[in-house]
């Protein structure tokens, strides 16, 4: 079961949420998110899962460090 950080701003896990749709969109991707496909997973090899959402966990990092090197820059 994954853990939730509680201590997450309601704004803040929304504002994460929808980051996560536009990553996941980009990468063509978007049945993948959890969000949109909140069926049982447990059968599912993780080698799949990885499979699945690597490419938009990815996604994301490469946009957060686009994101961080555009502050730097200011």
């Amino acid at each position: 079961m994954a853990r939730r950080n509680s201590s997450l701003d309601p704004q803040a896990r929304e504002a994460l949420t929808r980051f996560k749709m536009e990553c996941a969109k980009e990468v063509g991707l978007l049945q993948y998110v959890k969000e949109n496909n909140d069926h049982y997973k447990g059968d599912v090899p993780c080698r799949v899962n990885g499979l699945q959402g690597g490419p938009i966990g990815g996604q994301m990092v490469k946009r957060m460090i686009q994101m961080a090197e555009s502050q730097l820059l200011k």
